[in-house]
């Protein structure tokens, strides 16, 4: 199951049983959906750059909070009636790309034995001595790619 997170933005005069109620009806969602709830921050009272204009009035302040969750593919869908809710200013669920965890994450760490630096890095690698290509440095600082990155050409 991927990797969510939910942020919501509440208004900031609802009190902390509210804050409660809406947190817990997500979470009730997710397990129901045999997903798992991973962390849960609150980030308190935000000034806003620009008021958000509901029912009641335009908010300038809000309350942010940050669910992160695994659950199936198809549950961010699942999240409509969160536009219904009186208590949001806005929300947005985001997937986590390119995360590895679980099985896959432990597999791939140990198919690596250790960490490896990219071609490019700014360490020395074994094998490199400083004193014997002292000359043909100059020649090798002339060719650099897009990133100010040296390039080696085998010689012939």
């Amino acid at each position: 199951m991927p990797l969510y997170d939910c942020l919501m933005l509440l208004k900031s005069r609802i009190d902390k049983g509210q804050l409660k109620d809406l947190v817990g009806k997500v979470a009730t969602h997710v397990y129901s959906r045999n997903g798992v709830l991973t962390d849960i921050k609150s980030f308190g009272a935000v000034q806003l750059g620009y008021g958000i204009k509901k029912l009641d009035g335009r908010h300038y302040q809000g309350q942010l909070m940050q669910m992160t969750m695994m659950v199936p593919p198809s549950f961010p869908k699942e999240l409509h009636y969160l536009s219904k809710e009186d208590r949001l200013l806005r929300w947005l669920v985001v997937k986590h790309r390119g995360v590895k965890y679980g099985i896959e994450f432990l597999n791939e760490e140990e198919g690596r034995g250790g960490l490896r630096f990219p071609t490019g890095s700014l360490t020395t690698r074994d094998g490199d001595d400083d004193d014997e290509d002292d000359e043909d440095e100059d020649e090798e600082d002339a060719d650099v790619d897009e990133f100010g990155r040296n390039r080696k050409i085998p010689s012939a």
